[in-house]
C-alpha cells in the first residue's frame, strides 16, 4: 500500500556552490528577504541586509545596486519634506527622519558600509516582490517608496519581461566587473501583493518568474540561479496555517520551512555544523537564570564562555563578539568567576 501524500514537494535544484561563514551575503528585496536574511544574521553568518530598507520591485532594487556602485552620497537635493519628515524615494521609510541633517546621515552611511560590502560579497541575494512600479509625476522619478505623498502625485505603470532583463543584463555586468567572484541568487516573494487584486497579483509574479528564467538563461547557471521560494509557500505551504493573520503574509512556521529548505541547499555542510554550535551559544545568551548569584550560572557562564573561545580558535572567521562581551560582563558582575572555582 502506497503513502498517502499530503502535499506537493518543490524540487530544489543543486546549486553549483554554496555560501557560509567564509563568505559576505548581501541581501536586497521585499520583506522576504529580510526573514532569511535575519534568520542567517542570528546564527553570525556575514550578512548586510536592504541598505536601502525593504525594496519591493526590480527596478528599485537596481537603482539601489547602481548607488552603491557609484557610492553615491546623497545631499539635501535629493530629499523631499512631506508632514514634517525628510524622505529619499530611493529608500525605505525607515532612513526618514524629522531632521534633514540626520536623514542624510543615515542614508549616506549605510550606503559607504555596503558600497564596501558589496565589493567583497561572495554572494548578492535579490528577492523581487512586484513588476508595478510607481514614478514621481513631477520629476519622473522612480519612487521605491511613495511614503504617504497622495497617490495623484504618481504615476503607477506594469515592467514588461523584457524591461527587467535589459536593465539586470547591464546592471550584472557591471557588478561583475568590480567583484568577478559574486554568485547571484534570484528569489520570488511568495508575499501576495492583494491591493492589486488576485489577477493582477498573478500577473505580477508570472511576469517576474519569466523575467528572472530569461535573465539566467541569457547570463548563464555558473553565476547565477533561482532559488524557489515562490513555488515552495505555494505548493508545500498551501494551507493558511502557514500564513499570519492578514492572510497575506507568512507565518514564522512557513519562514522556518523555508530556511531549512534553504539552508539545505544553498549553505555548506561545515557551515551548517559550525551554525548548530553558534546556535547554542545564542541560546546561552538568552538564557535568564532565576538567581544570577548562583554558583551553577557562574559555572554556566565560563562554560559557554569557553565554549566560544574554542569556536573562534577553529573558525577564526566568526564574529561572536557581543557574545563573548556579553559573558565576560555577565562574569564580571558575578564577581570574575572565583566562586565557579570552588571545588
Amino acid at each position: 500500500m502506497s503513502e498517502t501524500k499530503f502535499q506537493t514537494l518543490v524540487d530544489v535544484p543543486q546549486f553549483p556552490w554554496q555560501t557560509g561563514y567564509k563568505q559576505k551575503n548581501l541581501f536586497m528585496g521585499s520583506c522576504f528577504t529580510e526573514n532569511v536574511g535575519a534568520k542567517m544574521e542570528a546564527l553570525k553568518y556575514p550578512v548586510d541586509i536592504n541598505p536601502f530598507g525593504i525594496l519591493y520591485n526590480p527596478l528599485s532594487l537596481a537603482n539601489g545596486l547602481q548607488l552603491l556602485l557609484e557610492e553615491k552620497q546623497f545631499s539635501a537635493g535629493d530629499l523631499i519634506e512631506h508632514n514634517g519628515l525628510w524622505h529619499s524615494f530611493s529608500h525605505h521609510g525607515r532612513f526618514s527622519n524629522t531632521v534633514q541633517d540626520k536623514a542624510l546621515d543615515a542614508i549616506n552611511t549605510r550606503i559607504k558600509s555596503s558600497a564596501t560590502f558589496l565589493k567583497q560579497a561572495g554572494f548578492l541575494f535579490l528577492t523581487f516582490g512586484t513588476a508595478w512600479i510607481y514614478r514621481y509625476k513631477k520629476s519622473g522619478e522612480l519612487v521605491s517608496n511613495c511614503h504617504k505623498i497622495p497617490a495623484r502625485e504618481f504615476v503607477r505603470e506594469r515592467l514588461s519581461v523584457q524591461q527587467i532583463v535589459d536593465v539586470y543584463c547591464s546592471l550584472l555586468t557591471k557588478i561583475w566587473q568590480v567583484n568577478p567572484d559574486l554568485k547571484v541568487v534570484l528569489t520570488v516573494s511568495p508575499i501576495r501583493h492583494w491591493k492589486d487584486g488576485a489577477i493582477e497579483n498573478q500577473r505580477s509574479k508570472s511576469t517576474l518568474i519569466l523575467a528572472v528564467d530569461q535573465l539566467i538563461q541569457k547570463i548563464g547557471a555558473e553565476k547565477c540561479a533561482y532559488f524557489p521560494s515562490y513555488e515552495i509557500v505555494m505548493d508545500e505551504l498551501r494551507d493558511y496555517r502557514f500564513y499570519a493573520e492578514d492572510m497575506l503574509h507568512i507565518s514564522e512556521v512557513a519562514i522556518k520551512h523555508i530556511w531549512s529548505r534553504f539552508e539545505a541547499a544553498l549553505i555548506s555542510a561545515e557551515s551548517i555544523e559550525i551554525a548548530r554550535e553558534v546556535q547554542k551559544i545564542s541560546n546561552a545568551v538568552k538564557h535568564r537564570p532565576i538567581n544570577k548569584k548562583s554558583l551553577e550560572y557562574s559555572k554556566f557562564l565560563l562554560s559557554f564562555l569557553h565554549k566560544l573561545e574554542l569556536l573562534e580558535k577553529r573558525f577564526p572567521y566568526l564574529n561572536l563578539k557581543l557574545e563573548k562581551e556579553y559573558f565576560n560582563v555577565q562574569i564580571e558582575q558575578f564577581g570574575g568567576g572565583d566562586q565557579a572555582n570552588v571545588s
